[in-house]
């Protein structure tokens, strides 16, 4: 099957209504690893993974609302088997209340052909709102890089300039390893894709084996940045996003690499164990 670029545009993602309580918040936070190291009542870390006066991890706002895995279940003509995480943004125009009902509405923004053989990128939207006040709360921003899906006949537009990582040496590095098990519990927060979990996936899609979610990455390199610059507040953290570069592999370490420039932090995560860049040009916004 071949994207029909039109079709893909106005694809009727259906909304989704969820109601989340503290369990989702702490499931998400031991699926980034919190919790789950050497010293489990790690008095930074306890808050985010017990009911008593929890707390919540920003980056929870991106399983708000999420539509499920929908160019696989819809009909986009995606050849989903192929399909990474490319780009992730995500903006909380409000703290997160560690209960309530929300709605989320996704809708497919673009679609750009790289070209026979050379993929495509699907961007899409995702706002997320309080069902009883319909007041926004987060605004998460994707790409998908399809890699069997170029040369469609779509636009061939460059894609969006990238935010630059400073020249400089770090500010601060934060290391946190992930376990072997990652996976299997970060896509009990809502990322059922098999390419995760399945070696016989992995295997179809190129990978020796699973790989840990792209948004798992996402939120370590924001566990990195909430430890690193907001004293575990995480209220002080109101915007993230970063492109992927390279899967990880649950068991292996992210070094998140983070500059300070004000209110605005660039980061990027680095996997040590290959030294090779997994996340780039992280942009976030951090209140002083």
């Amino acid at each position: 099957m071949t994207i029909i670029y039109d079709k893909l545009l106005s694809l009727d993602i259906p909304q989704v209504v969820q109601t989340y309580n503290e369990k989702d918040a702490i499931l998400y936070a031991l699926g980034l690893g919190l919790g789950l190291g050497h010293d489990p009542l790690n008095a930074d870390e306890l808050p985010f993974v017990y009911e008593k006066s929890i707390k919540l991890l920003p980056t929870v706002a991106v399983v708000l609302g999420w539509p499920g895995f929908w160019a696989r279940d819809l009909d986009t003509s995606i050849d989903w088997v192929k399909l990474v995480a490319g780009e992730q943004g995500l903006v909380l125009h409000r703290p997160l209340a560690p209960r309530g009902t929300v709605v989320g509405k996704t809708r497919v923004t673009e679609i750009i052909d790289k070209g026979p053989g050379r993929g495509a990128l699907v961007y899409s939207e995702r706002v997320v709102v309080d069902q009883a006040t319909g007041e926004r709360i987060a605004t998460a921003t994707q790409t998908t890089f399809c890699r069997g899906d170029g040369g469609f006949g779509g636009p061939q537009r460059e894609s969006p300039p990238v935010h630059a990582i400073p020249e400089r040496a770090p500010d601060a590095v934060c290391d946190l390893p992930t376990r072997p098990e990652t996976a299997l519990i970060y896509r009990l927060s809502g990322d059922p894709n098999p390419l995760h979990v399945d070696p016989g996936v992995a295997e179809a899609a190129g990978f020796p084996r699973p790989i840990l979610h792209g948004l798992a990455t996402f939120g370590i390199s924001g566990h990195a940045i909430l430890k690193s610059l907001c004293g575990y507040d995480p209220t002080r953290l109101t915007a993230i996003a970063g492109r992927f570069s390279t899967p990880v592999f649950p068991g292996e370490t992210i070094r998140t690499e983070i500059w300070r420039d004000g209110s605005v932090v660039s980061f990027r995560a680095r996997v040590l164990e290959r030294d090779v860049i997994a996340l780039n040009n992280g942009r976030a916004e951090i209140i002083p």
